[in-house]
C-alpha cells in the first residue's frame, strides 16, 4: 500500500517580503502569501488527495496556509493538529535582521552557513530578550530547558522527529493521507530525514513557499517518489529565489 504525505511550506509573510530573518517569530502573510496557499490547495484538488489528517506549527503563517490550502480543497473539516515541535528553525540574534543587509555586514559566506549548514547555529539571543520563547505565552506550558535561543538544522531535526515518530509516522502507517503545513527549515528538516540526504547536500535544498511536495512511502515509510505537484519549472525557479535571499544589495 502506498502512503501519502504532503510537505507544504507557508506562502509568502510579511517578513518574507521584507527579506528578514523570522524563525519564532509570529509574522502573517502577505496578499501574496495568501494566494499561495489557496493556489497550493488547488493544486492538491486537482491532483486528487483526499486528507485524513492535516499537521501544522503554532505560527500564524503556517495555520492560516493550511486552513486556506484545505479550504481551498472544500476539506476544512479535516482534523488539524498543531504543534511547536513544528516551528520554523529559531534564528537566535538574528531573528528581525534584513537577510542582505547581514550579508554587507558579516559577509555572504558566513550568512550561508548560518542559514543553511547543517550543524552551525547563528548567534545566540539572550534569555531574557522580549523576543525569546520563554516570553511567549503560547510556550508557557513547556519546560523552559526546551526552548531554544538558537537553533542549527541538527538541532531542529532533533526537534522535529519525536513529533514526527510518534504522530505523523503512525497515521502514515496506518493508511492516512497526511499534509504537513510548516516552514522551510522544518520542513527541510524532514526531507533530510526522509531523503537521507547527506549534511553536505542539504546545504543547497530550498524549500518554496505555497507549492506542495508530495511524496510517496512504502509501509515501512520509505520514500518511492517525490515531486512538486503543478509547474516543476517554476517550483524550480522559486527554490532558487529562497536561496538568493541573502545576496548582499548591490
Amino acid at each position: 500500500m502506498t502512503r501519502r504525505l504532503v510537505l507544504l511550506r507557508h506562502g509568502q509573510s510579511q517578513w518574507n517580503l521584507e527579506n528578514r530573518f523570522t524563525g519564532w517569530v509570529d509574522v502573517d502573510l502577505t496578499e501574496q502569501g495568501r494566494a499561495e496557499a489557496r493556489a497550493g490547495g488547488e493544486l492538491m484538488k486537482a491532483e486528487g488527495l483526499h486528507f485524513d489528517v492535516a499537521y501544522t506549527s503554532v505560527l500564524t503563517r503556517a495555520l492560516r496556509t493550511c486552513w486556506m490550502a484545505l479550504d481551498a480543497m472544500d476539506q476544512l473539516w479535516v482534523p488539524t493538529h498543531k504543534s511547536w515541535r513544528l516551528n520554523e528553525r529559531h534564528y537566535g540574534a538574528l531573528q528581525g535582521l534584513d537577510k542582505a543587509e547581514t550579508t554587507a555586514k558579516h559577509g555572504e559566506e558566513q550568512v550561508k552557513i548560518w542559514r543553511r549548514s547543517y550543524d552551525i547555529p547563528p548567534p545566540e539571543m539572550a534569555a531574557d530578550d522580549p523576543g525569546h520563547p520563554a516570553q511567549d505565552r503560547r510556550y508557557q506550558s513547556l519546560d523552559a530547558s526546551a526552548l531554544p535561543g538558537t537553533e542549527s538544522l541538527a538541532t531542529t531535526l532533533v526537534r522535529v522527529l519525536p513529533y514526527w515518530h510518534d504522530h505523523i509516522a503512525p497515521d502514515l502507517k496506518a493508511g492516512k493521507t497526511v499534509l504537513v503545513t510548516a516552514h522551510g527549515n522544518s520542513l527541510r528538516a524532514l526531507y533530510k530525514y526522509l531523503n537521507n540526504v547527506s549534511e553536505a547536500e542539504i546545504l543547497e535544498i530550498n524549500i518554496p513557499t505555497g507549492i506542495p511536495l508530495l511524496f510517496e512511502l512504502d509501509d515501512a515509510l520509505k520514500v518511492q517518489s517525490y515531486r512538486y505537484l503543478g509547474d516543476p519549472e517554476a517550483a524550480k525557479r522559486a527554490a532558487e529565489a529562497v536561496a538568493n535571499q541573502a545576496k548582499a544589495k548591490a
